[in-house]
């Protein structure tokens, strides 16, 4: 006799990220130099993390992580990713699916937790304004790329699990650092925010060269979720009514996917006239 399936509690998948995002600590302190400077054989006795990290930076094993914005946000960006990863694994009817590393989203959620529906969590690294203050960001975090997926929500473009259109909803965990230049790991202050992204949304783009929509750089706008619409729809009509432009790539692409979609409704026209024809439907 088979046992009742356990119940599966449904998930507030906004409430979820923030609690496990408080329980995260970014413990990449250096990449590892497999030589070192010292004579072998080289003995190591630690008690704890801190004892063996210090005999590995004297043997000269230890290498500080790049200063280089990009390069320091692929860090930060791949150990939040692992980390939330493990944790979806554990909770119950949660399933979980890393995007590829230029494509959207960062993490798919889903699962009977979800109501079967499916949801993009995208992570976004920004570093702290070098001012006295602080209280911006050093340059406005992208939302979206606005002349592909976001503009065309009805067709999966590459790099995509689904159509934009097809999720339930689109989070955004950010995660807000000050470069301490002089550590090896640095990355100090680490503040890790989640929002849908109209909520944190401006009306700027956040590059003058390529077609990116930016969200406000106020840090503290970003955290009470305080961006420049008062509604989804507002955003969203904004945004895709802006005049993006498209490279002969990007229209390459859109092409493709749209004579793609055509002949695809073409074919299921066909097998549902095939379908009436068999059954002696007369409107055939």
């Amino acid at each position: 006799m088979c046992g009742k399936l356990a119940a599966v509690s449904p998930v507030d998948l906004k409430r979820w990220l923030r609690s496990r995002c408080a329980e995260y600590t970014f413990d990449v302190t250096a990449a590892y130099h497999r030589l070192g400077t010292h004579d072998w054989p080289y003995e190591l006795r630690a008690a704890d993390a801190a004892q063996l990290e210090d005999q590995l930076a004297v043997g000269g094993h230890l290498i500080p992580l790049p200063r280089e914005p990009a390069a320091l946000a692929n860090v930060l960006e791949v150990s939040l990713v692992d980390f939330l990863l493990k944790a979806a694994d554990a909770e119950h009817g949660l399933d979980r699916a890393r995007g590829t590393e230029r494509g959207y989203p960062d993490i798919e959620f889903s699962g009977t937790a979800l109501d079967d529906e499916h949801w993009a969590v995208d992570v976004k690294v920004a570093r702290r304004a070098s001012t006295k203050d602080r209280l911006r960001t050093e340059s406005r975090i992208t939302l979206y790329t606005g002349n592909t997926f976001f503009r065309f929500p009805d067709l999966k473009w590459p790099g995509t699990f689904r159509p934009f259109a097809d999720y339930a909803g689109h989070l955004d965990v950010i995660v807000i650092y000050t470069l301490e230049a002089d550590s090896r790991r640095r990355v100090a202050d680490l503040k890790i925010i989640v929002q849908e992204p109209w909520r944190i949304a401006s009306k700027s783009r956040s590059s003058t060269t390529r077609e990116y929509i930016g969200a406000v750089d106020l840090i503290s706008a970003l955290e009470e979720g305080k961006g420049e619409f008062a509604s989804p729809e507002a955003f969203y009509k904004f945004w895709r009514e802006f005049d993006f432009k498209l490279s002969k790539q990007v229209q390459k692409t859109l092409n493709r996917l749209n004579r793609e979609q055509r002949d695809q409704l073409e074919r299921q026209r066909l097998e549902l006239e095939e379908l009436r024809r068999q059954q002696g439907d007369p409107a055939t």
